[in-house]
């Protein structure tokens, strides 16, 4: 007994956790659709179930009709002819075979005659007799119960009644065709089938009408704080008429609002500091000026000492110019003025500025190396992609240039140093930020990537770091690749 419950136990434990494993993933894939695609799909479910139900409500009801309809005519007819046989058979018994034939019966209907005393059949035709009724329907009338039963012959519908005409011994079958119900029927279904079909349509087209009604104004404030995050502070929603709409746009753009007055007052007092430090340390880095110029004078520790101030003072410099300009470009001071350049002796030049000679440049085959570009952001960006290859890249091994017709402009800057982490290349694009090699030496302010960022993304551009091909770090600024 034990051995036979537990299998079974087993089995029904597994149906149930395969069941609700099934429901689990389906529900995590509705979870997975989109919010619009989620509303078409309830109102398509919605008016489905709804068309379903009305539909099989209104096929139940016209088929009862139709058969209870159908039920009362044959009914009636089988009574009348039974009456007829009846009065018939009382004074003309033996002539049973041509009253039987005499029958008016509908067309693919027969009639069929038994005398219980002689326990004779009669039939119309002798390819329908006695042998196509139902059996039971025979037997119950021959026990003298007036009956009607529905079967079928040779796949045809079709409905018998049995008349028991006690009086005389006798029973009457008459078989009447529901071929004309079943088309009928069969017209209605397909009728309701079509009709589910087209509300499903329906209901589709409305849901999808409506999710896109509901996610209009979710589309507008998706789009208002894309251009926010872009840099378009004063990006606000217009008002909308609908009270909770209404909420909606008033909450947002207070938000908006607030974003924009904290930004502009970092932004601002950003701006006045860095103003603010020019003033001390242009006094400092004359003071020390004055000091190298007379470093014989000094003591070689002193020497030492004064020369950590120089670079230190020259490094915070450095720092509040970068802050300068990060400053004009957040509020968006700087103008964009490009034109077109041959990048590639403009690169030398700036290269030769910094002290970087001889400098490879590679044109990849089909590019020309003419840009449209605003020339001074591309010198700073170049000239901060040159010093961060100094300070933490072991030098640049060299540029590579690709612009080819209808596609984006690029330049690459390899070096040979340890390359960069997966986890820092976005990273070491951000404020301040330095990556593992960068903080194991000494120099650079942790801005010069971030101006990079900044003017490319000025130019409609984009910067990224990648691995070079010949080893060590290879860094990308993209520029649109349009013409003038």
């Amino acid at each position: 007994m034990v051995a036979q419950v537990f299998p079974e136990r087993l089995a029904q434990q597994f149906v149930v956790t395969i069941g609700q494993d099934t429901g689990v993933r389906l529900a995590d894939r509705a979870r997975q659709l989109s919010l619009r695609s989620r509303v078409t799909l309830l109102f398509l479910m919605t008016g489905l179930v709804a068309a379903l139900l009305l539909s099989g409500a209104s096929y139940i009801t016209a088929r009862t009709y139709l058969l209870q309809r159908r039920d009362e005519i044959v009914e009636r007819q089988a009574f009348n002819n039974a009456q007829l046989i009846r009065t018939q058979l009382r004074t003309r018994r033996s002539e049973a075979f041509e009253l039987i034939a005499g029958i008016r019966t509908e067309s693919n209907g027969f009639a069929v005659l038994h005398l219980s005393t002689e326990d004779l059949y009669f039939s119309q035709d002798i390819r329908n007799t006695q042998t196509l009724l139902p059996p039971d329907l025979v037997a119950a009338t021959l026990q003298g119960i007036t009956s009607r039963q529905r079967f079928s012959i040779g796949g045809e519908p079709f409905i018998a009644v049995g008349v028991s005409i006690n009086e005389i011994d006798v029973q009457y079958f008459e078989v009447f065709p529901l071929s004309d119900e079943e088309r009928t029927l069969t017209i209605i279904g397909s009728t309701l089938v079509v009709g589910i079909l087209v509300v499903g349509s329906l209901s589709s087209l409305v849901g999808l009408w409506v999710s896109r009604r509901l996610m209009r104004p979710l589309e507008r404030v998706s789009e208002a704080a894309s251009e926010i995050a872009e840099g378009g502070l004063d990006t606000r929603l217009e008002q909308e008429t609908d009270p909770d709409l209404s909420r909606l746009v008033n909450s947002f753009n207070e938000m908006a609002d607030a974003v924009q007055t904290r930004i502009e007052r970092e932004v601002r007092f950003a701006s006045d500091v860095s103003h603010e430090l020019r003033s001390p340390i242009t006094a400092l880095a004359a003071a020390v000026e004055v000091l190298d110029a007379r470093r014989a004078d000094l003591s070689d520790r002193t020497q030492q000492a004064l020369d950590v101030v120089v670079s230190q003072i020259r490094r915070f410099d450095q720092m509040v110019l970068d802050l300068l300009e990060l400053s004009r470009l957040d509020v968006g001071i700087s103008d964009l003025h490009r034109e077109e350049i041959d990048v590639v002796p403009f690169i030398r030049r700036i290269a030769s500025r910094y002290g970087v000679d001889d400098i490879r440049i590679k044109v990849r085959e089909g590019s020309d190396s003419v840009f449209k570009i605003d020339k001074r952001r591309f010198e700073r960006i170049m000239a901060n992609l040159l010093e961060n290859a100094r300070l933490h890249g072991g030098g640049v091994t060299r540029i590579v240039i690709e612009n080819r017709p209808n596609e984006k402009s690029r330049v690459a800057v390899e070096d040979s140093g340890p390359g960069v982490a997966q986890s820092e290349r976005v990273q070491i694009f951000e404020r301040f930020a330095r990556g593992s090699a960068g903080r194991s030496r000494a120099g650079g302010t942790g801005l010069g990537l971030a101006l990079v960022a900044e003017h490319a993304r000025a130019h409609g551009g984009s910067a990224w770091v990648e691995d070079s091909s010949t080893g060590g770090a290879r860094f990308v600024v993209e520029f649109p690749g349009d013409k003038i």
